[in-house]
């Protein structure tokens, strides 16, 4: 009975936290320089968590240590909740610091969108650290270390309770230089969709469901072109990555407009068909704020900073809605 007990009852943190470092390293000594404790008391944490499982997690040899088979199945489970305490006494130990707000976003949206706008916040909220992560990968809306997530897909994918920011318009965009070379003779003629058969066109290169809908394949058929194919495709990665090569006239961008309107208006791109050339996309961009992280002041600041940005391009768009529509809560 009373071995029973021993082994319905939660682990200890000390011991999970030596077995990963064994684990990782491989090695009882590393663990033990990297937790600052002596190689037997690593030894004595790994033997009690052993005792508890009643399993064995490494095979030790006499210079090389072996996880074993239930040691992988413990691993697994352990490096992600060890991420997230870690990650979640990083949060209370720097709210009682500097006042921090944490957003995830995808690269293109934080490159072409946010960061931009990032600069003249800073400069009004000297006293504010904006911690921003940008990546593809979509992140969990119960990690500690988020605040805001900032996402773009259709309505059935966005959570209950994310905020639309805007919706999605694109258009053909080429650079100012591009545009004078043609209107020189230099380039061939960009006057209806029949002329990209003529020119170099960037495409994403990308599988998800959102992907087509930003597409040339689907701008061509909109504009009577299906069976068009250009005199060269550039396939890129990113969105970004598209407008930096129209930028250097070295391609067409399918540029999405809430993400270059400041260099539509600045003149940096030119759109060769004019708003004859645009096209709508059911997706959207959304804005999520943690309900851990909602109530501070400063994420409530941030959040309305960026409702009163997206408001901005909305008109910019031309979206009649002012306010920013938000899903209603599941249940």
């Amino acid at each position: 009975m009373l071995m029973n007990t021993l082994r319905h009852r939660p682990l200890s943190v000390g011991p999970i936290r030596a077995f990963e470092a064994v684990a990782r390293h491989l090695s009882f000594r590393a663990a033990a320089d990297e937790l600052h404790l002596t190689q037997s008391a690593i030894s004595r944490q790994i033997k009690s968590l052993e005792d508890e499982l009643g399993a064995a997690l490494f095979v030790r040899g006499t210079r090389s240590v072996e996880i074993t088979n239930d040691g992988q199945t413990l691993l697994r489970a352990v490096v992600n909740g060890l991420d997230r305490l870690d990650g979640a006494v990083r949060q209370i130990r720097s709210s009682r610091g500097r006042r921090r707000v944490s957003v995830n976003t995808f690269a293109s949206f934080a490159s072409l969108w946010l960061i931009p706008r990032l600069e003249a916040f800073q400069r009004e909220n000297p006293d504010m650290d904006i911690r921003l992560s940008a990546t593809d990968m979509i992140v969990e809306l119960d990690d500690p270390e988020v605040d805001i997530v900032l996402r773009y897909c259709g309505p059935d994918a966005a959570p209950a309770g994310a905020t639309r920011l805007f919706g999605e318009m694109l258009t053909p965009a080429i650079s100012p230089w591009m545009a004078e070379q043609i209107q020189r003779g230099q380039a061939p003629p960009l006057q209806s969709a029949a002329d990209l058969a003529q020119h170099t066109l960037a495409e994403e290169d990308d599988n998800r469901p959102t992907a087509e809908h930003l597409s040339w394949r689907r701008w061509l058929r909109l504009h009577g072109q299906p069976g068009l194919e250009p005199r060269r495709w550039m396939y890129l990665n990113f969105t970004y990555q598209q407008v930096q090569a129209a930028l250097a006239g070295q391609a067409l961008a399918l540029a999405r407009i809430p993400l270059v309107t400041e260099s539509l208006q600045r003149g940096d791109l030119v759109e060769p068909f004019g708003p004859e050339g645009r096209m709508n996309a059911p997706s959207a961009y959304w804005m999520i704020v943690m309900p851990q992280a909602a109530a501070r002041p400063e994420v409530k600041q941030f959040r309305d900073w960026l409702e009163a940005q997206a408001a901005v391009t909305r008109q910019v768009i031309g979206e009649v809605s002012k306010e920013p529509e938000t899903l209603g809560e599941e249940g």
